[in-house]
């Protein structure tokens, strides 16, 4: 199977009515169909809600401007997965009987949330917990918990309360996102499981929404992965996307990383961006990445990048009950 670290689903469906079980609205990739037809078995799929000032960016009039607003948009892009049919998995015992069952034609998930806004104090992590939300990235822009992209700051006292959540009820943290203070912080700190579900070489493509080698180097460092992202603004500084910048980001990791071993995908296509910003106009020439990852690799790397780094980050790191 291909694994992907990051698909909005939900915020896709309820924000701009591309509903995951219709097929791919014109101009865009994923759908159940898409994915299943390109032999994507495991995604994680986001709980995604956008600031009041994204506004203008993110061209939606579905924002929050409290905590509490945030809270109930999440909790409507869990009730739309549930409804969806999507199947979740919480467990290490669940993945271990998907992986070892899987076939053409099933999709899983694994529940992530970008930006913790929703969570309204550190104290409720559990009620999230029990809807099966299993990794948590702190930040977007800024949050209470964070600096974020474009937002310059480190953990916040809430932050450092969240992150100690976290660690109690076993959610691994997602540094995508995170203000470069923010991950120095967590560094400092966190002792859990750690990963950047999408983000892209800075030393490829400046900008503070990209990873230093770094961060890339002591992700891997504590047995974490890297997802590499899709978006033309993430894989090259001018011009249109190809398959090649993908090869480029990941064989960077690679090396800032040390081994292949902690590099995976995260497309987050359809995340805010349609196909004219993506290296591909179909789902299915994911088959075409292989190919070109095999210049650069042994073919048992390449299925790791494709799909087993995650699988056994989440063996290791999901909770067993």
């Amino acid at each position: 199977m291909i694994v992907d670290a990051h698909l909005d689903i939900a915020w896709n469906a309820i924000s701009a009515g591309r509903g995951f079980l219709q097929p791919p609205a014109p101009g865009y990739l994923v759908s159940r169909s898409s994915l299943v037809g390109a032999e994507v078995g495991l995604v994680f799929a986001t709980i995604y809600c956008a600031p009041a000032r994204a506004t203008r960016s993110m061209r939606t009039r579905f924002v929050y401007s409290s905590a509490h607003e945030a809270q109930l948009m999440a909790t409507a892009q869990v009730n739309y997965y549930r409804a969806s049919g999507l199947e979740f998995l919480r467990t290490r015992n669940e993945l271990a009987a998907y992986a070892r069952g899987w076939r053409k034609g099933r999709l899983a998930a694994v529940l992530l949330m970008e930006g913790a806004d929703p969570v309204e104090a550190p104290s409720q992590l559990g009620a999230w917990t029990d809807r099966g939300v299993r990794i948590i990235g702190p930040a977007w822009g800024r949050t209470r918990y964070s600096g974020g992209t474009g937002a310059p700051g480190g953990l916040t006292d809430l932050g450092h309360q969240l992150l100690k959540a976290m660690r109690r009820k076993k959610v691994i943290l997602d540094l995508s996102h995170m203000a470069d203070q923010a991950v120095a912080d967590a560094f400092a700190t966190w002792r859990g499981p750690i990963m950047a579900s999408h983000s892209n070489a800075r030393a490829l493509v400046p900008g503070d929404r990209q990873l230093t080698d770094q961060t890339v180097a002591e992700i891997a460092r504590r047995g974490g992965i890297v997802g590499v992202s899709f978006y033309r603004q993430h894989l090259r500084k001018s011009g249109r996307a190809t398959l090649e910048d993908v090869v480029k980001h990941v064989v960077h990791h690679a090396r800032a990383a040390g081994s292949p071993e902690h590099v995976g995908l995260g497309t987050d296509l359809d995340g805010g961006f349609d196909a004219k910003h993506a290296p591909i106009d179909d789902l299915t020439k994911l088959r075409e990445l292989r190919a070109r990852l095999r210049l650069h690799f042994t073919q048992a790397q390449v299925d790791g990048i494709m799909a087993g780094n995650w699988l056994s980050f989440l063996e290791r790191s999901l909770p067993t009950a």
